[in-house]
C-alpha cells in the first residue's frame, strides 16, 4: 500500500511538472552577437546578418540577436576574442591574428601563397581544426571558422608591379604572418586592426594596406588610394586571413537542448564555407568601386607572381621552425592544411 501511495505521488508529481518541462523547451533566449564590423559592410550584411536571420527562423523566433557592428558594445577589436571567453558578448566574430601568436597552428592559413578559393580553404580550416588542433580555440565554443577572399595591394601613390616596388612603403598587414610576408617583400610593415586603415592613410601614417576587394567599399580604401595590385588567380593568391565566430561556452551550455541544436545546426564545416564563400563573393563589388573611382589596377601574371612567392617563402620556413620549437611538427601540420585545401578545392 505504502509502494503504490509512493508511486502515486511520484506520477502526480511528474504530471505536475510537465507544464514546467514543457515551458523549459519552449524557453527564449537573447544573444548578443558583436564584432568589429562596419554596419554597411559586405560582411555585416550578408554574413552576419543573414547568419542571426536564419538562427531566428530556425528556432521559431525563440533564439533573437542583440546586433552590435563596429565595436559598438565597447572595447577594442582586439579584445574580442575575450568578450566571447568571458561572457561579455555572447557570439563574437572576429581575428584570431589580432593577438599575434596566440593561435599559432592556425596561421598557416595565413602562409603566403597558401590559398586562392575561400569556400574551400574555410572548410580546409574548419576540419584541420577539428582534426589536428582542436584546443586551439577551446576557451570558447565555435561556430565557423573562415578566411577571406585573396588579399592584394592598395596603395596611395605608388603602383606595386614587383616586390622591388614596396620598397620604402609603409604598408598595413593584419596579422604577424602577413606582416612578416610585408617585410621580406621590402615594405616597412605596419601591423593595425582593419578600423584604423582610412585613418592612417589619409594622415599618411602607411602608404598602403593589404585587403581583399570586398572590404575596400566599407573603409573607403577607393577613395584613399589610387592604385591597386591584384594577383591573377592562376599565380595563386598572396595571402588570406583566418577568422572566427565564435560563442561563449557557458552561454551554449545554458541553452535549452532544442536550441543547442539550431546553433549546432548552423555551425560547422558548411557554415563555414558558406561565410568564406559569401564573403569572397564580395570582392566583384569591391573592384567596381574602384573601377569607378577611376583608380588604376594592375594584375600581376603567374609568371611574375613567381618573385613574389621566392621572397615570401621564409615566412613558411619560420613557420614550420616555430611549430617545431612549441613541441608541434611543423612540417606536417603544413602538409596537412595543404592536403585539406586540396581536398575541399576539388568539391568546390
Amino acid at each position: 500500500m505504502i509502494q503504490r501511495r509512493t508511486l502515486l505521488q511520484s506520477g502526480a508529481a511528474i504530471a505536475l511538472g510537465a507544464p514546467a518541462l514543457t515551458g523549459f523547451a519552449q524557453q527564449s533566449v537573447t544573444l548578443k552577437f558583436h564584432t568589429f564590423m562596419a554596419p554597411q559592410s559586405n560582411v555585416w550584411l550578408n554574413m552576419h546578418k543573414a547568419w542571426m536571420d536564419k538562427v531566428e527562423k530556425d528556432s521559431g523566433g525563440r533564439i533573437k540577436f542583440e546586433a552590435y557592428p563596429a565595436m559598438q558594445l565597447g572595447g577594442s577589436p582586439v579584445q574580442l576574442y575575450d568578450q566571447a571567453r568571458d561572457g561579455v558578448a555572447d557570439i563574437v566574430w572576429t581575428l584570431p591574428g589580432n593577438t599575434p601568436g596566440r593561435f599559432p597552428r592556425i596561421e598557416v592559413f595565413e602562409l603566403p601563397f597558401m590559398m586562392n578559393n575561400a569556400e574551400a580553404t574555410s572548410k580546409a580550416y574548419w576540419e584541420y581544426v577539428q582534426t589536428v588542433a582542436k584546443d586551439e580555440f577551446r576557451e570558447i565554443q565555435p561556430i565557423a571558422l573562415q578566411v577571406h577572399g585573396p588579399g592584394m595591394f592598395h596603395m596611395r601613390s605608388k603602383l606595386i608591379k614587383t616586390a622591388d616596388d614596396l620598397r620604402g612603403s609603409k604598408v598595413r598587414g593584419p596579422t604577424r604572418q602577413i606582416t612578416k610576408m610585408l617585410g621580406l617583400l621590402g615594405a616597412t610593415p605596419v601591423g593595425m586592426p582593419l578600423p584604423q586603415i582610412p585613418d592612417s592613410l589619409s594622415k599618411g601614417v602607411i602608404d598602403g594596406c593589404v585587403i581583399p576587394w570586398e572590404v575596400v567599399p566599407s573603409v573607403k580604401v577607393h577613395e584613399l588610394t589610387k592604385f591597386h595590385s591584384e594577383f591573377e588567380p592562376a599565380g595563386g593568391a598572396l595571402y588570406t586571413t583566418t577568422f572566427v565566430m565564435g560563442m561563449n561556452k557557458a552561454k551554449y551550455n545554458t541553452l535549452a537542448p532544442d536550441l543547442k541544436a539550431i546553433i549546432d545546426k548552423n555551425s560547422g564545416l558548411e557554415t563555414s564555407g558558406w561565410l568564406g564563400k559569401t564573403q569572397q563573393a564580395g570582392d566583384a563589388a569591391g573592384r567596381k568601386a574602384a573601377v569607378d573611382q577611376g583608380n588604376t589596377i594592375h594584375t600581376i601574371s603567374a609568371a611574375d607572381a613567381q618573385e613574389f612567392r621566392r621572397k615570401a617563402r621564409l615566412v613558411e620556413v619560420e613557420w614550420m621552425q616555430e611549430m617545431d620549437k612549441r613541441g608541434f611538427d611543423g612540417k606536417k601540420l603544413f602538409e596537412t592544411a595543404k592536403a585539406l585545401i586540396e581536398k575541399h578545392g576539388k568539391k568546390a
